[in-house]
C-alpha cells in the first residue's frame, strides 16, 4: 500500500506578526518595566548584606506584590520554585553579590 505525500507546506519567517507599538506605548511598558524592578530591589536590599554572608552567588526571586523572596544556587530552579507558588506572577531575580547581577558588559 502507498502512502499518500503530505500537501502541508511548511510555514517559514514570523509566527506571529511584529507589534507596531506606539512611543506612547513604549514608554508606559518601560516606565511600568522600571517601577516593577524598583520594587523588586527594594526587598533584595533589605535582605542582601545577610545574604551576601550565608549565599553568596546564589540566586534570589522576588515577588514583589507578596514581598516573598526564594534562594537557590540554580537560576532555573530559583524561578520553578517561586513559580510553583505564584503560576502567574512576575519574578525578578538577582544574584546575591554586590550589585545583584550575574556579571559585567
Amino acid at each position: 500500500m502507498t502512502k499518500a505525500k503530505s500537501t502541508h507546506t511548511l510555514r517559514r519567517g514570523r509566527i506571529f506578526p511584529e507589534i507596531q507599538w506606539t512611543e506612547e506605548q513604549k514608554a508606559q511598558w518601560n516606565a511600568e518595566r522600571e517601577a516593577f524592578k524598583q520594587r523588586s530591589q527594594v526587598i533584595f536590599k533589605q535582605v542582601q548584606p545577610e545574604l551576601i554572608r550565608t549565599h553568596y552567588n546564589w540566586y534570589m526571586a522576588v515577588e514583589p506584590e507578596s514581598e516573598e523572596y526564594f534562594l537557590h544556587e540554580d537560576i532555573l530552579l530559583v524561578a520553578q520554585i517561586a513559580h510553583q507558588k505564584y503560576p502567574n506572577a512576575r519574578l525578578h531575580v538577582f544574584r546575591i553579590n554586590e550589585t545583584g547581577v550575574c556579571g559585567r558588559i
